[in-house]
């Protein structure tokens, strides 16, 4: 096919984002831990389509009901009578709908003062009560993209379904540990231009949610995206998981719907599962508003402007932002990307605070931290006595990082010792004897350097500053002793 004009084939598709939130379950206090244990028990039912608000019966739900298929749901001691349906949802998470309302915030929406709880009928298996609630926070946001404005439809909350553990012809296995964690999804206007432009999109958003408090790995984030061409009708992709795929992903579904057009076959409104590959296979039908009823249980859920405000206080930064902010510090890409992946900017913002040397700082946060410990690792394989174990340490706390970075400032220590009070820590010292050092006279340090630089000659200043601060353990000023290297290995 030739190269696609997606303006003249009048090209209109929307991103749907699916992101977990790092909090107990929506509509309970259960945990949102995913077992890997065997399951305490398990309930068999079978699911019915009932009519909606507008007393009409969805067709996906009809289609799902005339498979027939029985369900199996297995639970765990952290699983309650909410996810199994026999006891009505508990007030709605305030923490989890604090994060909603700021990711409405930062993709500039407008937050609803008063909404409605929905349930939306689904009963493919997902959910043993046969709906997912879900409820409306924020609505006409947007955001900033190199195409012009993409609008924001709606920012939704809603409970994450069970986990498919088997599936056969008439039978599948859930799990009902992932049923009830919070999600929030994103919906765009149709304002997307062309492939590329969705995958920039979705960058953009996934950035957003990223700075939030969301969960994090494989199967927290799920993208699906809705195409159509030619004013014709609208097929959604499920599960475009691979953010580099989305362009072949969304290029192939335009191409599949232009040949239909070509053969004068009509592009059916329906959901189709992306695969691998890039292609895509038939799901089920387009779902309706047939499948959207209010959640009687629970009262409408009030957003206060007092509770907007205080969300407003607490607003994360952007994720690229704080990355920006890191390499005009002078970190390096590989250090920022490890900082985000160990979770440790919060530990390494009020270390750099104390003392702003980010340079320094990040090596005590990771290159002294995994030294000592892989020391002492070794050190245990190999059969050698360990102080660490006698000490009960198993990783430093930051807390005690804190209190060597203070000591740091207010001098009672130098950079070179801090490794050597790392080390000390980790072994069991009491904080305030580790930063406690017999100084070396420093005519003893002359001669030293004046004895390594005659014993082995040619070395750079810094292989014999190494070995300085091997033989004193720390107990000398790096200063000091680099000026007498220097002095010295001329």
């Amino acid at each position: 096919m030739s190269e696609i004009d997606y303006k003249k084939i009048k090209f209109k598709a929307g991103l749907e984002i699916h992101q977990q939130l790092d909090s107990h379950k929506l509509f309970c206090s259960c945990p949102s831990v995913l077992r890997k244990d065997e399951p305490d028990f398990e309930v068999q039912r079978k699911l019915h389509a009932v009519a909606g608000e507008s007393g009409e019966i969805d067709e996906a739900a009809c289609f799902q009901a005339k498979l027939n298929k029985d369900f199996v749901y297995q639970g765990y001691d952290t699983t309650c009578l909410v996810e199994l349906d026999e006891e009505p949802p508990h007030e709605i998470n305030l923490e989890v709908l604090k994060i909603a309302v700021q990711i409405a915030l930062l993709m500039n929406c407008k937050i609803l003062p008063i909404t409605q709880i929905m349930r939306k009928t689904v009963i493919d298996g997902s959910n043993p009560s046969g709906f997912q609630r879900t409820v409306m926070i924020g609505y006409g946001g947007h955001l900033n993209t190199s195409e012009g404005e993409v609008g924001i439809d709606a920012i939704m909350l809603e409970e994450d379904a069970a986990r498919i553990i088997e599936r056969w012809e008439k039978k599948e296995i859930y799990r009902l540990d992932r049923l009830g964690i919070p999600l929030v999804e994103v919906v765009t206007s149709p304002d997307i231009k062309n492939p590329k432009h969705a995958q920039e999109v979705a960058l953009i958003i996934g950035d957003i949610l990223r700075s939030c408090k969301v969960r994090r790995g494989l199967g927290t984030i799920r993208q699906d995206i809705s195409i159509s061409v030619n004013d014709g009708n609208r097929v959604e992709l499920k599960g475009v998981q691979d953010i580099n795929l989305l362009p072949t992903t969304v290029k192939n579904e335009v191409e599949r719907q232009l040949k239909l057009e070509e053969q004068k076959k009509p592009v059916q409104p329906e959901v189709r599962n992306a695969l691998p590959n890039g292609n895509s296979e038939f799901l089920r039908p387009m779902p309706g508003s047939a499948r959207m009823y209010p959640e009687t249980d629970v009262p409408l859920l009030k957003i206060s402007r007092e509770f907007i405000n205080e969300a407003k206080k607490t607003l994360p930064r952007l994720k690229s932002e704080e990355e920006a902010e890191l390499r005009k510090e002078g970190l390096s890409q590989e250090m920022i990307k490890i900082l985000f992946k160990q979770n440790k900017l919060k530990d390494y913002k009020e270390l750099y605070e104390i003392y702003p040397k980010p340079i320094f700082i990040a090596k005590v946060l990771f290159l002294f931290t995994k030294e000592i410990i892989s020391k002492s690792n070794s050190a245990q394989k190999a059969g050698v006595p360990s102080s660490v174990k006698a000490g009960g340490k198993e990783k430093l706390s930051q807390e005690e990082l804190v209190f060597i970075i203070q000591a740091l400032k207010e001098k009672k220590i130098s950079e070179s010792e801090v490794k050597e009070v790392m080390k000390r820590i980790y072994e069991g010292v009491e904080l305030e004897k580790a930063i406690k050092f017999e100084k070396v006279d420093l005519g003893d340090i002359e001669e030293k350097i004046m004895k390594l630089v005659k014993e082995k000659p040619g070395l750079n200043a810094n292989a014999y500053m190494g070995l300085v601060m091997k033989e004193f353990k720390g107990q000398v000023n790096g200063k000091e002793a680099m000026e007498i290297i220097k002095k010295y290995s001329k």
